[in-house]
């Protein structure tokens, strides 16, 4: 005797999308520092395919080389200043551009492209398939 299977015209059998990922390689030299992390955030999410969904992360991997010889336009290296809060009485925490810039330019980078990705779970998973060299 076969044991027959059953199947329900309600059930749908959902499998993990198969998603390829291909890797960016991108040249910071002389680009401004907000075009260059639109353009690295649209990829990260894989806005630029067709299968693009807003739910999954179907975005490639990108390579930045030459992050220290991007431009910073106007005066955001002197009045920029970046925060951060401990969650204590008197922990509030501020940085100036320029200081995180000359200790770690790929921080500041690396923080622009962070505001630009969409503030929900797959937000930690984009950023990993982000490398930064120098």
């Amino acid at each position: 005797m076969e044991k027959e299977k059953k199947t329900t015209k309600n059930k749908k059998i959902s499998k993990k999308p198969v998603i390829k990922r291909e890797t960016h390689k991108i040249d910071a030299t002389d680009k401004v520092l907000g075009r260059l992390a639109t353009q690295i955030a649209l990829l990260l999410q894989g806005k630029n395919k067709a299968s693009f969904q807003p739910y999954l992360d179907n975005g490639d991997n990108i390579v930045i080389t030459n992050a220290t010889k991007m431009k910073i336009t106007g005066k955001k290296l002197e009045q920029k200043i970046y925060y951060h809060y401990s969650g204590y009485p008197g922990g509030l925490k501020e940085k100036k551009m320029g200081e995180v810039f000359a200790k770690d330019p790929a921080e500041v980078l690396k923080r622009a492209v962070w505001n630009m990705l969409p503030k929900n779970k797959l937000r930690a998973q984009m950023i990993k398939r982000l490398k930064i060299n120098e």
